[in-house]
Formats: structure tokens, C-alpha cells, sequence
């Protein structure tokens, strides 16, 4: 057969640890077996029907064709009127991106922007795609750690610590994945201290789960809080989360116009326009009814008190509440160098996770896959039934490691 070489970029590229824990659950129900999946972050709630209206309509009105590279008007436009109202950003059509779900925003970013030689800050513990993208593009991720004493929340010294001269780009995820963990406006007024000193540095604010905040928590953005940062950061968002719509792929952000015009010129080489219907569906989503989501965080919030619980009972596990998104951040230290009920040495969290799913039919992803060793992510994106009975299990298998 013949052999294929295979780039360099790609040998610097882990798989996604997330999407291996799901499809490993997915084998196991196939073979019939009892697991419960929480490794996913994809709430299970189905897109309102206002939005699959709008599609609809798109579809036998025609709307099929390829659109402007970028995003049709009308999607801008509504973006645009979401920062308004959401935000207090304003941002005119040639700063708005609209691109085929929220990864395509930061790798059009990135391969817009970064050489070899570069360095992207990034949080830990981080969503697992940020450092592999930069990577990707030949830059160097570069880890400042928020520990989970401080709340899983970046302090303003370890970031300045964190940043070179080669540094190209900070990244900043509040509420975030994987821990929950949300900066308040006090907190982002911190790090705007130290990236004031820091003039060369781009920001990306990753606000996928802006809409997903519990016990009264406000969400902010960093260009409202810091408005002299404006002209150099990338506010991202999406219609995924808040709207259930993770299968249309449409994300969208706000930036300085250079730079949104370098992201058009990546993508019109690459993947051109994000799907037209799903475009048409999105407008419906931003500029229409959110009455929905009071009663879907409401669930949310109720989910995620029943993951608490069961965090806080089992031997060997601790966690802050989160603020938002649907993640539970378990540190496991107390299991680690114990021994699982089947006689599986607990090493470490990748240990937990494999003897978990094992042996307790629970998927959950390890902390290492985040940068964040020893924990594991706990999503809560699906029933209360599920949730429960996950717990049960999760509290069982720590109470028989010995």
C-alpha cells in the first residue's frame, strides 16, 4: 500500500478527548450496556420551534444559495443587534464574522493572524480545542494556570507572567468550559490592567455560554467592561448552547474591521459561506422570542445542584459551583494512588475515567484532556433521571476505592 507522509502541523494535533469519551459511550450503549454519557456538551433540548420555522420557510422560499462568504446582511445585522442589546458593543457590518460554528471563528482567527514562533495565552484548565488550533497554525500555546483555590478564575499576575513579546493572542472563556467558572466585571477589569501594558496583544473572548448564568450572576464581556480594548479584541459567540442548535454550526463574532476581513479572506479559500438555511434559522434566533431560556437555566441550575451533591458525597472529589455553562470541573486527587473495587490501580485521571466507565457505566472526559490533572469534567446537559442515577454510581465507585 502506499505510504501517505502526513504534515508536521498535524503531528502537533492531539484528538479531541471529548468527542473520544462520547463515541466510546455510544459503542457501549450499541452493545447494550447501561452507560451513562456525560461527556458531552450538547444540551439535550430540542431547537425551538420558531427557529426550525424559519428554516423551513427558508427552504421553500428558495434561500438554498451560496450567500456572502461571511454571513448574509440579515445575519449581521442581528448580531450586531445582539451586542447592542446584550452587550452594550456596537459593531457595524464589515465587524461582524459569521462563520460555520464557534471553532471556525478562532481558526479563521488564528490562521489570519499567526506565524511560527508566535504564542497564544491560554487559560487552563482550557477548552480542549484552543491550544490545538493555535498549534495548527504554527503557534505555541502558552498555559496560565487558574487554580481551583482562585475559582478556576485567571488572576492578572499569572497572565502577565504568561505574556512575551511573542505574544499574539490571549484567550479568555467566560462562563467557561470546562469548569463553569464566569468572570464577573470587577474580575475582567483585573486583566484589563495588564493587557493595557501589553499593546500587542490581540484578545479573544470566548462567550459561547453568555446565556447560561445561574443565582443572579451578570454576565460581562471584556470590550464592555474595558472599552479601550475594544479596537483589539474578538468577542465569539454562537447559537449552539443557549439555543440547542450544536447541528446547524453557525458562530459569529465582533472585531476590529481588518481583522474580520482577513477572517472573510481565510474562509473564501477554505470553507466559503456557513450553511444558508442555518443562517436564515439564526436570525430568527437572535432577534426572536427568549422567554425559552428562563425556564431551560432554570433546569440547568437544577441539574447542575444534583451533580454538587453527588460531587460533594463522594469520597475523594471536590469542586466549586460553577456559575454557568453545564460543567462540573472534579478535582480527584483523593482517588488518586487508590485502588478501584475491580482491583484497577488509580494512577491517574485517566485512570478514574477509564475505571469509571468501566466499571460504573459513567463516561466523563479527564482533566487532562483540559490541561487540568487530576479532575474530570462532569457534563450535566442531560435529564435529572440520568443525573441522579449517574451520582449514585459516581458516589459508589469512590466509596469502594480502597
Amino acid at each position: 500500500m502506499t505510504t501517505i507522509a502526513f504534515s508536521d502541523a498535524l503531528a502537533r494535533v492531539k484528538p479531541s478527548a471529548t468527542m473520544a469519551v462520547t463515541q466510546k459511550a455510544r459503542e457501549m450503549k450499541a452493545q447494550g450496556i447501561d452507560v451513562i454519557g456525560l461527556g458531552a456538551g450538547e444540551p439535550d433540548f430540542d431547537t425551538p420551534d420558531h427557529i426550525k420555522q424559519a428554516a423551513i420557510e427558508a427552504i421553500r422560499a428558495g434561500k438554498t444559495k451560496y450567500t456572502n462568504v461571511d454571513g448574509i446582511p440579515e445575519l449581521k445585522e442581528a448580531c450586531a443587534a445582539k451586542f447592542r442589546r446584550d452587550n452594550n458593543l456596537t459593531y457595524r457590518p464589515e465587524q461582524i464574522n459569521v462563520s460555520p460554528g464557534g471553532k471556525p471563528v478562532i481558526y479563521n482567527a488564528f490562521a489570519a493572524t499567526l506565524n511560527p514562533g508566535d504564542e497564544v495565552v491560554i487559560p487552563t484548565p482550557y477548552w480542549v480545542s484552543y491550544p490545538e488550533m493555535a498549534a495548527l497554525c504554527g503557534a505555541e500555546p502558552v498555559f496560565a494556570e487558574a487554580t481551583v483555590e482562585d475559582g478556576f478564575k485567571l488572576r492578572p499576575e499569572t497572565l502577565d507572567a504568561a505574556i512575551t513579546q511573542k505574544t499574539r493572542w490571549v484567550i479568555l472563556n467566560s462562563p467557561s468550559n470546562p469548569t463553569g467558572a464566569a468572570y464577573t466585571g470587577s474580575d475582567l477589569e483585573g486583566l484589563a490592567e495588564v493587557l493595557r501594558r501589553h499593546p500587542h496583544v490581540l484578545i479573544l473572548t470566548d462567550d459561547m455560554y453568555e446565556h447560561l448564568v445561574y443565582d443572579d450572576f451578570r454576565f460581562a464581556t471584556i470590550a464592555e467592561v474595558a472599552p479601550d480594548l475594544y479596537d483589539r479584541t474578538l468577542t465569539m459567540n454562537g447559537v449552539s448552547k443557549a439555543y440547542s442548535m450544536t447541528g446547524w454550526r453557525i458562530g459569529y463574532a465582533g472585531g476590529p474591521a481588518p481583522l474580520i476581513k482577513a477572517m472573510a479572506k481565510v474562509m473564501s479559500q477554505t470553507t466559503s459561506n456557513p450553511c444558508s438555511v442555518s443562517q436564515w434559522a439564526s436570525v430568527a434566533a437572535l432577534n426572536g422570542d427568549h422567554s425559552f431560556l428562563e425556564e431551560r437555566n432554570a433546569a440547568f441550575r437544577r441539574r447542575r445542584d444534583l451533580v454538587m451533591e453527588a460531587v460533594t458525597a463522594a469520597q475523594g472529589l471536590t469542586a466549586p459551583l460553577p456559575e454557568g455553562a453545564f460543567y462540573v470541573f472534579a478535582d480527584c486527587a483523593g482517588l488518586i494512588g487508590r485502588t478501584s473495587k475491580a482491583g484497577k490501580r488509580l494512577d491517574s485521571d485517566i485512570d478514574v475515567c477509564d475505571a469509571l466507565i468501566e466499571e460504573a457505566r459513567v463516561a466523563v472526559v479527564p482533566g487532562t484532556a483540559f490541561g487540568a490533572a487530576p479532575g474530570f469534567r462532569i457534563s450535566y446537559a442531560t435529564s435529572d433521571e440520568a443525573l441522579k442515577t449517574a451520582g449514585e454510581r459516581i458516589v459508589e465507585f469512590c466509596g469502594s476505592c480502597r
